[in-house]
């Protein structure tokens, strides 16, 4: 039995060593903060209109979830930050976008992201 046992752990030991992974992408050095910050970013909201005219960041379009796929075209190419009520809307929005090629970023919520502009502007003066 003590050989039966030592036999698995040493095996199981030679497993976990020969399972190291390497990053298969390279993890962005980039911050929310930045992206946000950043003058050539396109802000995305995608909550329905009625939550966007209630309050949103500054510079926001709206572009509701459900047509995110339709808007594909005119946001390749450029940097976007998504992001809605509680984040659930944005995860979705990011899930579409990058499977198209969008550079697209979380900002969760429009709470959040309109924090990060005016914690900016407050440094700014």
């Amino acid at each position: 039995m003590k050989i039966q046992f030592s036999g698995l752990l040493l095996a199981l030991a030679f497993m976990l060593s020969s399972c190291k992974t390497s990053p298969a992408t390279a993890i962005p050095t980039t911050s929310i903060k930045e992206v946000v910050n950043s003058s050539d970013v396109t802000l995305v909201d995608v909550r329905i209109p009625e939550q966007y005219a209630a309050g949103t960041a500054k510079n926001a379009i709206n572009i509701p979830l459900a047509e995110i796929q339709n808007n594909i075209e005119t946001l390749k190419g450029k940097k976007v930050v998504v992001f809605c009520n509680k984040g659930i809307q944005a995860d979705q929005a990011m899930e579409v976008l990058k499977k198209n090629g969008v550079e697209a970023y979380d900002g969760t919520t429009w709470k959040n992201v309109k924090a990060i502009q005016d914690e900016t502007n407050k440094k700014a003066n």
